[in-house]
Order: structure tokens, then sequence, then C-alpha cells
């Protein structure tokens, strides 16, 4: 880095501040909707404050909150710290049958204590109102973590999922404080260009288009079954439903570092502000699937599903829920919707193009990091290669 660069890089020399937050509470709303993409459901402050509440993996949260030479906010990184991130429950499932006997008889060595960099439970951004960030920014924010990291004990820092643009911004810092980068698995996202269901229908290649069609068909012909969309006054009652048939989902899921649990999902649906809908599959009046729909901006986001396998595969029960969220999001002038990380073909079979995203890692310990560097980048690659391959 050049003399002149360096000094544009100094924080010192222009002003900027950083502050350590407890709780997205701390930060005020028009502060964070400024700041958070304004396009991403899953960056809507009610979703962090439910996050908060619950336990559905980190111990601790933090926010850091950048402020210009005037004193306004220009940029916000969560932070999410698990001391204990269970290696075995992560992994794929090769993976965990090799870490399955340690994990039994010595437990602690499959724990890791672990800092998450950007959101725990959905795409990873320096939030900053879509502004470039500039380089005192991220100095800030990188020395941030690392402090944090190093204050509370937790050696393995990781910036998750963030799509290349994102980390672009930070790559000089995190280089310097010996990051490396890997191939995430990547999010699923279907564009809305139409003006109804039947427009995106028709829009899909003639063999989706064809079993689109088939599996409608499948789903209409069961009698007992039909299709509702709940705010969230009329799906809270359902949550120990939504629950039972969320776990047979996670029961049969190769990963599972996010698992939400009961506290998250009533804390969720009890956030003023937070746009979302439960669309619900009945079984006279038994729930038996659910697609969770979280709305901001012009952008909609399917965040988790449950269903009972019972019936799932007889009715279509995973497409027909998909293409209900897919109407609703149409119908509600969304110009995408995404998907989760998982079930590749089924959601390209949608239409959902894959955005990449990636990994930027380190250790805070010397030896650790280089253990990291040699190790993580193949066998990631390896999951991600497997969890993309086409299956039957």
């Amino acid at each position: 880095m050049s003399a002149e660069s360096s000094a544009a890089a100094d924080p010192a020399a222009t002003g900027w501040s950083v502050e350590l937050l407890d709780a997205a509470e701390a930060i005020p709303g028009p502060v964070w909707d400024a700041l958070a993409p304004a396009d991403d459901p899953m960056w809507d402050r009610g979703v962090f404050t439910a996050m908060r509440r619950a336990r559905i993996g980190p111990d601790a949260y933090a926010f850091l909150l950048v402020r210009d030479a005037g004193g306004q906010p220009v940029a916000m990184l969560p932070l999410s710290a698990v001391r204990g991130l269970r290696l075995d429950r992560v992994v794929g499932p090769a993976e965990r049958k090799l870490l399955a006997p340690v994990a039994r008889v010595l437990p602690g060595l499959v724990s890791v204590p672990m800092l998450f960099c950007g959101n725990f439970v959905g795409q990873g951004h320096v939030a900053s109102g879509g502004r470039p960030l500039p380089a005192p920014v991220a100095r800030l924010l990188v020395d941030g973590v690392m402090a944090y990291a190093r204050r509370h004990r937790l050696g393995t820092v990781v910036f998750k999922d963030f799509a290349p643009d994102g980390l672009a911004a930070l790559s000089p810092e995190l280089e310097r404080a010996g990051f490396f980068t890997v191939a995430s698995l990547p999010d699923t996202e279907l564009p809305l260009p139409y003006e109804d269901f039947e427009a995106y229908l028709t829009a899909l290649p003639a063999k989706a288009r064809r079993n689109a069609r088939s599996k409608l068909r499948k789903f209409q012909a069961e009698a007992e079954l039909r299709m509702e969309v709940l705010e969230p006054a009329g799906f809270l009652p359902l949550v120990p439903d939504i629950m039972r048939l969320y776990g047979q989902v996670m029961e049969r899921a190769d990963q599972t570092l996010d698992v939400l649990d009961e506290a998250f999902v009533r804390a969720l649906a009890e956030q003023e502000g937070t746009e979302q809908r439960l669309v619900a599959c009945f079984e006279g009046d038994q729930l038996v699937g659910y697609l969770h729909c979280l709305f901001r901006g012009d952008g909609a986001v399917g965040a988790r599903i449950g269903l009972d396998y019972r019936l799932a595969h007889r009715a279509r029960l995973y497409h027909n829920l998909h293409y209900a969220a897919i109407e609703l999001a149409i119908s509600r002038g969304c110009r995408h919707i995404r998907f989760a990380q998982t079930a590749y073909e089924p959601k390209r079979e949608l239409g959902c193009e894959l955005v990449e995203q990636s990994y930027a890692l380190t250790h805070t310990g010397r030896l650790p990091r280089a253990v990291l560097r040699r190790l993580l980048p193949p066998a990631l690659e390896k999951a991600r290669a497997e969890a993309l391959a086409p299956r039957s």
C-alpha cells in the first residue's frame, strides 16, 4: 500500500470512528433503515431482534457502527459469537460420520469458538445504504472485528455468505488481517418480472412448465388439502405445529448451522413493522406444510419451510408451497424472491438463479490460521460440489 493510500485508510486522519453496540434495538429505526439493504427481508431489524430473544446458535450479538467525521452513521456490521460451534452439525454427512465417535466421547474436541460477521441467518453485507465503502471504514470494521474476537477468545473469524462485491471493498483490510476466501453455498433467487402467476408459469421452459402444471394438478386432486395465506396474528397460535413440521425438515438436513427455535418464530411474528406472511397448507384443520415469507422493499424471501412427509411427495407439497409463495410475492409487487441454500435442483426448476457467495476466514492464532488455510478450502469446495450436484 502506498503512503498516500495508507494515509487515506487511516481513520485517525479522517475523523471516522466506530462504536460497539450490543443489540439491534440500540440502533435507531431510521438509522437502521437507511443503512440496511433495502430489498433484503432478512435484514429487517425485527429479524435481529428476534434472534437475540431466541437460542438459535449464537451466545452473544454485537454491532459495529461506523460514524463519519460529522458523527453521521455510515456503515453497520452485525457480529454473532458462538462459543462452542459443533462441527459435527455443520459439516456434510461424510464428515459427520467421521466425527461421530469423537463427538460422543469428547464433545469438546468438535466444539469451536467462532465469530460470524454479517447476518447469521441470511446473506452477509456491510450495511452502508448501498454507498461505496471508504477505505477508513473498511479498516475500522476489520480492526473492530479482530479486537472483538481476541477480547472474547473467539479464535475463528468468518465473514459469512458475502457476495463477491460485498467482500471487494473489504479485501485489502481482510488480506492485511490474514483472511482468505473460499466459495460458500450459493443463494437462490427468482426474478419476478411478471404481471401474475400465470405469466410466470408461461415463461418457464417447456419441461419445467409441464412439470409445474402437473404438480399443481396433483395438489388440487387432494380434496382435503388447501392453501391459505396467514398474517402473524393468524399463525401465532400455530407455532407448535410450525415447529413440529420444521423439525421434520431439520431431521433430514445435511447441515444445521442456524436451526430456529420456537422463541425465534414467536418473537419474529410479534415484531411490529416486519412484513411477513405464512403460506400455510392444511389437511382439514391440521397444518401439514408451510413456508414463512418475509418482505422488504421489492424483495421477498421464503425464509423457512416445514413439511409433513407423510403426504409431502404424494401432494407435491414442497413445490406447491413455493408456487404459492411466488404468487404471493408477485401480487405484492416484489421484483425477486429468494429461497434457502438447499435443494438446488427443484429451485432451478422453479426458475431460480444461483447467487454466488463466499466466506472470508481467518484465525487469531498464526498456527491455527495456517492449518485453516490448508485444510478448509478443499473440504468446503467438496461440500459445495456435492450440494450442487444433480440428483434424481
